[in-house]
């Protein structure tokens, strides 16, 4: 039996923490130098930390179809954000529905974003056995909400009504991943953690100086900063320890060597709310933010750490995308992946073994214009604003994205351009 056959055997426990709009640049393992997130560098130390790891997409709700499903943007159901809001197809498989038929308990506490009541398209109905948290996007930029979804009955928290502000959404969703944590015994658990942070409360930025949310400023509170970068640093740092808190109940259940953490975010660092992604270096040393499909729109943390399998102090800069996330799920459970996805397990990538990596990697994005990208090797080609034109970069020797190298090499920008039309589908609900 090898090794990854081994591992399916055991049918570890999943939990994927998802950030959001959290930046490459805005962990102290990737050399953030003011945030504190000694938790998340822990878990570096203790586990694998990924430097080429890629989100669904440069926005919200297409990163999280990716996430599930397995299809890249150009195959996706949902590529972009949207009102009123797409829904996954009926009957489509996502990773909670396939775990689940594999025997696992599975829950979501946190942010959807795939589709609302009217839609269908709810956590329950695709696979998810709790759901605690937003429907919808729109809604999960408030942290004080005053109703949230649990499973499927809305219900209200009078604590937030008439501005009051005593319950912070992420912390509710923490106190239910430890509950459902607490509460397992002999079946194996796939647990969607999915943060609002370092999210912005964009309705509220527009009319006050800080869109920011968190319930207190803890260490930044002394700091001359702007109450914004005060807030924005505040909240990733409650999150770092609420995910403390996780590690903690696993290590007391004795759970470690039995679970895969997953750690990462939906897309490159925000410039909403009023906040500045250059305060803190959020990109660190990638071009661009969320919106862009430069590196800084989609490249983003990545952590994992599976205690006694996965050796510490691990870095690996093998290339792995949000679609590869179903069928490493299935690997591990021990079942088929549906056909057609464009993911591959990364089983071998997180055992340290060599893994034959994706032809290439593709994106797309449909607000204000369509545009796109694709990565091939070093190589990536993107189409995006302000000008639309043919940007080629070779990222081994350009992480920054600083020279654009189309004009030295037409036939490398041919043939890539060509992936711009065969690696995608059309779709009605997001045309070109």
């Amino acid at each position: 039996m090898t090794v990854a056959a081994a591992q399916a055997a055991r049918r570890p426990n999943i939990i994927f923490i998802l950030a959001d709009d959290l930046g490459y640049g805005d962990l102290g393992c990737y050399e953030q130098k003011i945030i504190r997130t000694p938790n998340l560098d822990r878990m570096a130390r203790e586990g694998m930390r990924f430097t080429s790891a890629y989100a669904g997409s440069t926005v919200c709700a297409p990163s999280r179809c990716c996430l599930l499903t397995g299809l890249h943007t150009g195959h996706a159901t949902v590529r972009g954000n949207k009102k009123p809001e797409v829904g996954l197809r009926d009957g489509e498989v996502t990773a909670a529905s396939l775990l689940k038929g594999a025997g696992y308990r599975t829950a979501l506490f946190g942010k959807w974003g795939l589709g609302g009541p009217q839609t269908g398209s709810v956590p329950n109905l695709r696979g998810f056995d709790e759901f605690y948290g937003y429907l919808d996007q729109q809604h999960a930029h408030n942290s004080y909400p005053e109703h949230l979804w649990d499973n499927q009955a809305e219900t209200f928290l009078t604590e937030n009504w008439f501005n009051a502000r005593k319950a912070y959404s992420n912390d509710l969703f923490t106190e239910r991943a430890l509950g459902f944590l607490e509460q397992q015994a002999r079946d194996p658990l796939f647990l969607y953690l999915a943060y609002t942070i370092p999210h912005a409360n964009n309705e509220l930025g527009y009319i006050a100086e800080n869109g920011m949310e968190a319930p207190e400023l803890g260490p930044y509170a002394i700091e001359r900063w702007p109450e914004v970068e005060k807030t924005f640093a505040a909240a990733i740092t409650r999150m770092d320890s609420d995910i403390g808190r996780i590690f903690d109940v696993l290590r007391r259940k004795g759970l470690e060597e039995n679970t895969l953490v997953l750690v990462s975010s939906d897309n490159g660092p925000h410039k909403e709310g009023r906040h500045d992604p250059n305060f803190f270096r959020s990109s660190g040393p990638l071009r661009g933010t969320k919106r862009d499909l430069y590196e800084g729109g989609i490249r983003v943390p990545a952590l994992a750490r599976w205690t006694g399998t996965i050796a510490p102090a691990q870095v690996s800069d093998f290339p792995w995308a949000f679609w590869d996330f179903l069928p490493t799920a299935a690997e591990l459970a021990g079942v088929a992946a549906p056909p057609g996805i464009d993911g591959r397990s990364i089983v071998p990538a997180l055992l340290g073994q060599p893994q034959q990596p994706h032809e290439h990697f593709y994106w797309e994005f449909h607000e204000a214009s369509f545009q796109q990208a694709v990565r091939q090797g070093d190589w990536k080609l993107v189409r995006q604003l302000p000008r639309l034109e043919l940007e080629l970069f070779n990222l081994r020797e350009d992480l920054g994205e600083t020279h654009n190298l189309a004009g030295q090499h037409p036939q490398i920008v041919r043939r890539m351009e060509g992936l711009f039309e065969t690696a995608r589908t059309p779709s009605p609900e997001f045309p070109t």
